[in-house]
């Protein structure tokens, strides 16, 4: 039913066909920054790995997740019983259109997340259930993200989200919307030369406006491996990589 992922030493994620992960999540893992002190919860969380992924650093034990998805909910669950983490991370069933039911208004210093790309009606939808909720806007889409997403968190906390290009306007817009001014924007491209395929933003809950453009990250070098800065924000799952 599951294989599993070596993340570090420590910690298995089990993935499976319908929740898996692909590179785009662990970048957005790695631009949030959790700090120790954070209270942080990853909205949509598919198979868990960017919560995972921050709980390779000891320090971080305040952490929640949550998906609309109960084969999702019983994966994530799987994860955290198998790597003994209960006391770390706590996994919820839930929709976050319905945050309101399950959690406080500003409980967290942290909001993640990955949300589906692609609107209802576009791109392939002859696919399984589960992975047709976790491409397309069926459940979710970028402005239920960023309304549970203000209601959750405290003043000055940060929500930190990647989506397509094309929709970066759509974004920045919802987000001054519900409060969460843009502070922090990043795009992604696979080579040097090439259009950026993804961009990460983070907002903060009250902030003044000012938006910090930093460096575009580069995922591969032109023989086709890893950049430097990627290899650096995989982390100890990229060990034994062929740089």
């Amino acid at each position: 039913m599951y294989s599993y992922e070596r993340l570090s030493d420590g910690i298995r994620l089990a993935v499976s066909s319908n929740h898996t992960f692909g590179t785009d999540a662990v970048i957005l893992s790695h631009f949030a920054g959790i700090k120790p002190r954070d209270k942080a919860i990853d909205l949509g969380t598919g198979c868990g790995i960017i919560p995972f992924l921050w709980l390779r650093n000891e320090k971080i034990n305040n952490v929640s997740c949550l998906d609309i998805q109960q084969n999702a909910y019983e994966q994530v669950c799987h994860s955290i019983e198998i790597n003994a983490l209960g006391e770390r991370i706590k996994a919820y069933n839930c929709d976050l259109r319905e945050i309101e039911q399950v959690f406080k208004a500003e409980e967290f210093s942290l909001v993640t997340m990955n949300p589906p790309y692609k609107p209802v009606g576009t791109g392939i939808e002859s696919l399984g259930e589960s992975a047709r909720i976790a491409r397309h806007e069926v459940c979710c889409n970028i402005e239920d993200a960023v309304n549970a997403a203000s209601y959750l968190l405290k003043y000055g906390g940060r929500f930190c989200m990647c989506h397509r290009p094309e929709r970066l306007v759509d974004a920045l817009e919802l987000m001054r919307r519900y409060k969460l001014e843009p502070k922090r924007l990043r795009f992604v491209q696979d080579r040097a030369g090439e259009q950026p395929f993804l961009f990460l933003v983070q907002g903060q809950k009250g902030a003044k406006p000012f938006l910090r453009v930093e460096p575009q990250l580069i995922i591969k070098k032109e023989n086709g491996r890893f950049t430097q800065e990627m290899l650096d924000i995989y982390g100890s799952y990229a060990d034994g990589y062929d740089r």
